[in-house]
């Protein structure tokens, strides 16, 4: 079964999670989700197959989120996803999705238990 990885090449838990995943010879697409943004749709897949929240797939130093909190806390769930979607820097990097599953690779050996190995 193909492993998509939600990808940023700049970031290092990106490179070592592909690493990890090549090493296992796991079949990769890869997206890299910068130039490929997920659209609402997609990231609501994401949020149920990973099993959080909206606000627990953002990462909160960068500065586009700083720069919203304001206007986040005010939003409902939809508009933050829509946020996120206009907004992808601020995703959450690397993911990985194998079938119904997904992991965050924080730490990269966290999407490990999620693939048949």
């Amino acid at each position: 079964m193909p492993v998509t990885l939600y990808h940023n090449p700049r970031c290092s838990k990106s490179r070592q999670t592909l690493a990890l995943l090549q090493e296992h010879d796991v079949d990769v697409q890869i997206i890299e989700y910068l130039k490929t943004p997920p659209d609402e749709t997609t990231l609501r897949d994401l949020l149920q197959r990973l099993e959080l929240s909206v606000d627990e797939l953002m990462r909160k130093g960068e500065t586009e989120y700083r720069e919203a909190r304001s206007e986040l806390d005010s939003m409902t769930e939809p508009q933050r996803v829509a946020w996120l979607a206009a907004n992808p820097r601020v995703l959450q990097r690397p993911i990985v999705v194998s079938g119904d599953r997904a992991r965050i690779g924080r730490p990269p050996e966290a999407v490990l238990e999620i693939l048949d190995l």
